[in-house]
């Protein structure tokens, strides 16, 4: 008899990093995992994403090998409007290590463009549950702060918010809560949360390109010449009984993925528009009409589509104090 192969030792060829290929559920990205801090304060914030532009900047740190150079680089602009807090939820641990939604505290102050989107909660005493969950904070595993944005200062024309979950850094549950308990009563900017020369992550979801081949969507290669069909990937031939395998490359919808880009560079933090508004406003977006990141390289998702930053969670060394934006270019973009 021939030698037969073993199976069992014989791991599969090719990346299945981005299989199966999923449509995103929602257009605003989910953050399955937070960095576990010491640091008190929210851990992310989210802004719609403008277009790209270029900057020169000035390389001052002492160890770089462009040290003293004048440097330009691509810079996607994030708008990013103040947000707002729509309650703090509290979670268990089960016997499966799982988190458990237990108790929710909801904001008795919220804006009515709200209703848009769910449905607004009944009056509750806020004093009298707030006592009721710190008398137990104990028991808590974790807590975290649901927020909701405000398109409607931007010019997308929109005015239904979106609501997303964001984490709270802390040594303890109680310190997350004495820190979150001051978020009610005002507007979070991005200043308060992201600084110039950190790393973040950037959580979205990808342009959406309609219904591709196996050429466009998985990029096989093109068949030779003699064969008629140039486009098509494996042959489905007869087999008995008859099947199609679950890896094989077929057409199908591509795009609309969630996609996490890791340690994304902030270059610029600012509340001044003037400083990166083009004539004529940016391409399918307009103008920016509130504070906004410059971030370098491209990002995820169509203009207009919500961005997710959070922190790393593969912490590298950022920029400091070491990259100067000199210029922003604010050539049209028509």
């Amino acid at each position: 008899m021939g030698h037969t192969k073993n199976r069992r030792n014989n791991p599969k060829h090719g990346s299945k990093q981005f299989w199966p290929r999923k449509r995103a559920k929602k257009m605003v990205a989910r953050v399955r995992s937070w960095v576990k801090s010491k640091d008190v304060g929210l851990q992310g914030f989210v802004g719609y994403k403008v277009g790209m532009t270029h900057v020169n900047v000035k390389d001052t740190r002492s160890n770089s090998m462009t040290k003293n150079e004048s440097l330009i680089w691509p810079v996607t602009v994030v708008e990013c409007p103040s947000i707002k807090v729509l309650s703090l939820k509290f979670y268990k641990k089960n016997s499966f290590n799982h988190l458990v939604l237990v108790s929710e505290i909801m904001n008795p102050k919220l804006d009515k463009e709200l209703a848009k989107k769910i449905k607004l909660p009944k009056k509750q005493d806020y004093d009298s549950k707030i006592k009721e969950l710190e008398s137990k904070i104990g028991e808590f595993y974790d807590l975290r702060v649901k927020i909701y944005t405000q398109p409607k200062k931007t010019g997308i024309g929109k005015k239904k918010p979106e609501v997303l979950e964001l984490g709270v850094g802390g040594n303890n549950v109680k310190d997350k809560l004495d820190y979150a308990k001051t978020l009610f009563d005002r507007e979070i900017k991005v200043s308060d949360i992201l600084k110039e020369g950190i790393k973040v992550d950037a959580h979205a979801v990808t342009i959406g390109k309609g219904f591709q081949g196996t050429v466009k969507r998985f990029g096989i290669n093109l068949r030779n010449h003699k064969t008629e069909k140039k486009r098509r990937g494996n042959i489905l031939g007869p087999e008995s009984p008859g099947r199609v395998w679950w890896g094989v490359k077929m057409p199908g919808g591509m795009g609309i993925h969630l996609r996490t880009e890791y340690n994304k560079d902030i270059l610029f933090v600012s509340s001044d528009p003037e400083k990166v508004n083009p004539k004529g406003g940016f391409l399918h977006y307009g103008l920016v009409k509130n504070d906004y990141l410059l971030i370098k390289g491209s990002l995820p998702g169509h203009v207009k589509r919500l961005i997710t930053f959070t922190s790393p969670i593969r912490q590298t060394k950022g920029f400091g104090a070491g990259i100067n934006v000199d210029y922003i270019s604010k050539e049209s973009k028509q």
